[in-house]
């Protein structure tokens, strides 16, 4: 049907075919440049890969082609959001996850001193393995989790054995320490590195009495 135009009180219409496809193309245009910077595409590939899934495993999953897959994550189409709803219930993820502006996310965050927290392995009891310090305050989102840990001399029978899911990376910056996970030992002195499952019970103990400190890195 073609387009009215209304100029003062007589319509006009408009005369050419030519018109409607320059404005659907415009249009067209239009959403496209909106959508770029969100990285859709790129985002698709980076959940799939990081499930280890194929295009067609990840078709199985949500009822759409691995040809249409393929499409979506090269950007050569932008998936309605029924689609992308159906793609991020796969991955546990929401709608927000697809349209962060990847332009204005914070790439940088500093984490001065003085502006750190300190806390306590447990709150409300004053016999603690360790402090934490946060050193990624302020980072959203965290592709990872890093800590400074002051060890204090507690009695092994007060230890708390605990769990996070992910994997655990931690750097012996002084002192000397015992590391038990899953019931087995392992000392470390200062610019050692333990790296482990971290979803298995573990307890951190400091030896002797010169300050212990560690760089701890975790990761989901």
């Amino acid at each position: 049907m073609p387009g009215i135009v209304v100029n003062g009180s007589q319509p006009k219409r408009q005369t050419t075919q030519s018109a409607k496809r320059g404005e659907q193309f415009s249009s067209k245009e239009t959403v496209e440049s909106w959508l770029k910077p969100y990285l859709i595409g790129e985002k698709l590939k980076t959940l799939r890969l990081r499930k280890k899934l194929g295009l067609v495993e990840l078709g199985r999953h949500t009822g759409l082609s691995a040809a249409l897959l393929s499409k979506l994550e090269r950007s050569k189409l932008y998936p309605t959001l029924p689609t992308l709803a159906r793609i991020a219930t796969v991955f546990d993820v929401g709608l927000d996850h697809f349209f962060t502006d990847e332009r204005k996310r914070h790439v940088v965050a500093l984490a001065k001193k003085q502006d750190r927290q300190r806390f306590p392995e447990r709150p409300g009891t004053s016999e603690v393995a360790y402090f934490l310090e946060t050193l990624d305050y302020g980072v959203a989102p965290r592709k990872l989790n890093a800590y400074y840990a002051d060890f204090q001399n507690i009695a092994k029978e007060k230890l708390k054995p605990h769990t996070h899911a992910g994997a655990e990376h931690l750097y012996l910056l002084s002192g000397a320490l015992v590391i038990a996970i899953g019931g087995h030992g392992y000392e470390l002195e200062a610019g050692d590195a333990i790296y482990f499952d971290s979803s298995v019970p573990h307890t951190y103990c400091k030896s002797g009495d010169s300050p212990c400190a560690a760089l701890i890195v975790t990761v989901p």
